[in-house]
């Protein structure tokens, strides 16, 4: 039985105690506070870095590679509207070569009725008969397979002078006259005349060499333009890595953790958003900004064969970022988080249940999963993270499946291990009951209170809180 004295003791005793953990725990707190805000600014810088890091690595390996460069641009050869702006592009060419009256006159006098068959009788619009058979008979070229390696020689030819020119590490094909650069597309134009003639138009013989100058860049732009390719290509494979790194270092600076890394991985996802949403903006923009003498039908297309892979990388990014987030929030201890992993052990535990009671049966398996089954959690952890990393340009359904694949596994390896015993199972252990040791308030009971991590209680007591002091 407590006295008056002991019980005043005691209160003062409390008191003491309260306002010795309330002076220890102001300085923590100002150290809590600065943590948090330089983890917020690195993640915060991670983020704004994550989008410039996807251009900077498309920029490296498709812009700057010609053989993945080729590789995106060569589906366009089967483009209906491609087809159809090369078509008329040749026609174009080729029409401002030809003189009717130079041709006409060499043409044999036996051949001139097979010819004016062939261009039709149209009477005084011979010159409207023959671009039509001209253009007949490029978009007959421009759609066989023979088109597709003149596409795809032309492109690689372009795209390796572009990027000399980019990085000045040699002019080779491409010209500076007039303040502009320029790709001379002469060896194009004479492929597809060989190809026309092959196709059975025969009056493309008569064409004269064609010397196109196609203009890339103007000078006055060069300085700038090769200073941030050059930047872009060089940033290429570190730009993404210094922004993980910056989101990483405010994680692990964070006091929160597990909040900081949900953050960050849904930060990430949503600067990909809006890199997506700035490139569809971007597209309207290019296509509107385009001259009337160029085909916007198939401008679109080249643009958007030209970003299918930096638009793929964002989706992935998107993926990655939502796959990051659950997972971190699903490993928390908030209380939907652990109702699903509950409903998730309970749902293996049942099928574990039905399985033993058809007869299956582990063997040493079992055991050694109970074993060892932290390390194969990480190995199985690991192995997903490495694939991701070794996979050569992984997309968001990459990211998806191994997501799942990662989560059978982990199902299986839950699955296989052997059962904890229960109380029930346990021949040995006394009867649940008030006071046993099986009981609610008995050692082990569902009764008494969880018991709680010394850590998650260690540390001081805030006094503000109503229940500090009071047992």
């Amino acid at each position: 039985m407590n006295t008056p004295g002991s019980d005043h003791e005691l209160e003062a005793l409390r008191a003491r105690v309260a306002a010795l953990e309330a002076d220890t725990a102001r300085p923590p707190v100002r150290r809590h506070r600065l943590r948090s805000f330089f983890a917020a600014l690195l993640i915060v810088l991670g983020c704004v870095l994550a989008p410039l890091g996807i251009v900077a690595a498309w920029t490296s390996d498709v812009v700057g590679d010609t053989d993945r460069y080729v590789d995106t641009v060569a589906p366009l050869a089967s483009d209906p509207d491609v087809q159809a702006a090369v078509a008329n592009r040749v026609t174009g060419a080729v029409m401002e070569h030809i003189d009717l009256k130079d041709l006409l006159e060499g043409v044999a006098p036996e051949q001139r009725p097979l010819l004016e068959k062939a261009l039709g009788r149209l009477g005084d619009s011979l010159e409207g008969a023959v671009r039509s058979f001209v253009h007949d008979k490029t978009q007959e070229v421009v759609a066989s397979d023979a088109f597709e390696t003149v596409w795809t020689d032309a492109n690689r030819a372009i795209h390796t002078s572009v990027v000399r020119a980019l990085t000045g590490s040699d002019e080779g094909a491409v010209e500076i006259k007039d303040d502009t650069v320029t790709i001379d597309l002469a060896p194009v134009i004479e492929r597809v005349k060989t190809r026309l003639v092959d196709s059975g138009l025969t009056v493309a013989e008569k064409i004269p060499e064609v010397h196109t100058d196609f203009t890339v860049l103007k000078s006055e732009d060069i300085g700038k333009v090769k200073t941030g390719f050059r930047l872009l290509q060089i940033m290429g494979l570190w730009l993404p890595v210094i922004a993980i790194l910056l989101a990483a270092g405010g994680v692990l600076l964070s006091a929160h953790k597990r909040r900081s890394l949900i953050a960050a991985a849904l930060g990430f996802a949503a600067a990909a958003l809006v890199l997506a949403i700035g490139l569809t903006v971007f597209r309207t923009v290019y296509l509107n900004a385009l001259p009337e003498t160029v085909s916007q039908p198939a401008a679109g297309s080249v643009y958007d064969a030209m970003v299918r892979l930096l638009r793929t990388t964002i989706r992935m990014v998107v993926v990655l970022g939502v796959v990051l987030a659950v997972a971190a929030w699903l490993s928390g201890p908030g209380r939907s988080a652990t109702v699903v992993r509950q409903l998730w052990h309970s749902g293996i535990a049942a099928t574990r249940t039905t399985a033993d009671r058809v007869g299956f049966r582990t063997g040493p398996v079992g055991p050694f999963i109970t074993r060892h089954r932290a390390w194969i959690t990480w190995i199985l952890v690991a192995a997903a993270v490495v694939t991701y990393i070794l996979w050569s340009y992984p997309t968001g359904w990459v990211v998806l499946g191994l997501a799942l694949t990662l989560l059978f596994l982990l199902a299986v390896t839950e699955f296989l291990a052997d059962p904890e015993p229960t109380a029930d199972a346990d021949p040995g252990r006394p009867p649940a009951g008030p006071g046993g040791p099986g009981g609610p308030g008995g050692p082990g009971g569902s009764g008494g209170p969880d018991p709680v991590d010394p850590g998650e209680r260690a540390g001081p007591v805030d006094p503000g809180d109503p229940a500090a002091g009071k047992t």
